[in-house]
């Protein structure tokens, strides 16, 4: 009898239970409407560009100089370092050359001897005394001293080791009392105001190339693209390597330095590629999304992105040729919501 009891009263807390619960159950509510956004659309083309190949190079100065000595000598005073910017005609090094000096003295002697005596002559010479044979030859006399003392200026001079341009020393082969001979690097100096990018360009791509085609280049030190222009190509091929040297000038840059990694772009044909303008890829995390215009209302879309054509991008999935994507007002939308297109 206590177990009937108790089973009729807990069959009588659940129907309350329930019943409360019942009572209190709340209505499903839907979602809430997105506004509508007004939005600029464009459709997406194909379009025809030229296709590049990156080559590798390396900046460098166009003019750049070793600077050698033209007598022997020891070197008596280094005045430069690595570094240091000079001007042209700068004086960089003296080397001390003590019988240049000696055959500098005796031909300026040998002169003034040669000048007393054809001055002497010339008096002979007027009075009928001397000959015109003996007059020329004292005259020859004395041409020979003045170029011997000519010829000993010159080689006075090479004692002075001077800047060929304005630059930047950039290397230092020799110091004070090494010995200077001909043929053996002082210094190394360059215009680090010009520079080039110089590359190795494969034989497949040489015969699209040709004297002041300008082609971009990347620097790696720089995120902005810079252009080149063709200013030397090799006539023949390294015959190692199979490849020629081309030279492109680059125009004067912040930040660009002699010896810095840089790629150029070398054209190898025509290819073709849906493109769209850049504004219209939005990125989200790790994801490149596009908004499709359908049926009046934003649909998403992943795509792929490839290369960036000035202020478009190609894009090499996701998306069809024809289709209308949003291209102004991309970046706060949300799938599914009403669209409104500006003219």
């Amino acid at each position: 009898m206590k177990t009937t009891t108790r089973f009729t009263i807990g069959l009588l807390i659940a129907a309350s239970l329930a019943f409360v619960g019942c009572g209190h159950k709340s209505e499903p509510t839907e979602p809430p409407s997105l506004p509508t956004a007004a939005v600029r659309a464009q459709i997406v083309e194909s379009k025809k560009r030229v296709a590049t190949e990156e080559v590798v190079g390396t900046v460098r100065a166009k003019l750049r100089s070793v600077i050698e000595a033209k007598v022997s000598g020891k070197i008596e005073q280094m005045l430069v370092v690595p570094g240091q910017q000079v001007k042209a005609g700068e004086l960089l090094a003296v080397i001390d050359a003590r019988e240049v000096q000696a055959r500098y003295d005796q031909a300026v002697a040998v002169r003034e001897q040669a000048e007393a005596d054809r001055k002497r002559l010339v008096s002979l010479f007027e009075q009928k005394i001397l000959s015109q044979a003996e007059f020329d030859g004292a005259q020859a006399k004395a041409r020979v001293a003045i170029a011997a003392v000519t010829e000993a200026e010159t080689m006075m001079s090479y004692t002075k080791v001077t800047a060929p341009f304005s630059g930047v020393i950039t290397r230092k082969h020799a110091d004070v009392g090494d010995l200077a001979t001909p043929g053996k690097p002082l210094l190394d100096m360059e215009d680090s105001r010009l520079l080039r990018l110089e590359a190795d360009v494969p034989e497949a791509v040489i015969g699209r190339l040709a004297l002041g085609d300008k082609l971009p280049v990347r620097v790696t030190a720089l995120e902005t693209e810079l252009e080149g222009v063709i200013s030397e190509i090799a006539p023949a091929a390294d015959s190692s390597s199979r490849t020629f040297l081309v030279k492109l000038d680059l125009a004067a840059q912040t930040g660009v330095r002699a010896g810095q990694f840089g790629r150029v772009a070398m054209p190898v044909g025509e290819t073709s590629a849906l493109r769209v303008p850049a504004s219209a890829v939005v990125q989200r995390g790790q994801m490149e999304i596009v908004f499709v215009v359908s049926d009046g209302k934003a649909q998403l879309r992943l795509v792929k992105t490839g290369k960036r054509i000035g202020a478009e991008v190609e894009l090499v999935s996701g998306v069809s040729a024809g289709e209308k994507v949003v291209v102004e007002g991309a970046t706060g939308l949300a799938d599914g919501q009403p669209l409104t297109l500006k003219p």
